[in-house]
């Protein structure tokens, strides 16, 4: 039923133990808090960057624009090792990658961690953030999608 809940796509990264980039595709974010500025993200257990983003502490979000369909189905997949191939990124406060195609992303140092069943909801303290204009890419009934005018 929650697939007719509509969202926008991030993909969720940090570092592994020797520093190489890893992540994957999400939509369970939220905001949590604006003082001090606290965001969640639910990964599930099993996924290939959750044991990474739990050892390092940090993580970024990264909204993904319209048009970022091939990024978000890159890391939807199990490839582990051909995800971030020829993806440009760079690193802000917490060292995280940070997608240089993101329409907006947040850089997060883990504040929180909470057991969510087969998930665990990682709260992220906000160290910095960036925006750019564009549409965000959107997911609803399995399929990406974009805003209506």
């Amino acid at each position: 039923m929650l697939g007719h809940w509509g969202t926008g796509v991030t993909i969720v990264a940090t570092l592994t133990r020797s520093g190489d980039p890893c992540g994957l595709t999400a939509n369970a974010i939220s905001a949590v808090s604006l003082t001090p500025p606290l965001v969640l993200a639910c990964v599930e257990r099993g996924a290939d960057s959750h044991d990474a983003l739990r050892s390092a502490g940090v993580f970024s979000i990264n909204i993904l624009a319209l048009g970022s369909e091939d990024l978000a189905r890159r890391f939807a997949s199990d490839d582990t090792a051909g995800k971030f191939a020829g993806v440009p990124y760079n690193t802000e406060a917490s060292g995280a990658p940070v997608l240089a195609e993101a329409l907006a992303w947040l850089d997060c140092r883990v504040h929180a961690e909470y057991d969510g069943g087969d998930h665990t909801i990682f709260v992220g303290e906000v160290l910095a953030a960036g925006a750019r204009d564009g549409e965000p890419l959107m997911y609803h009934r399995r399929g990406y999608h974009r805003l209506a005018e």
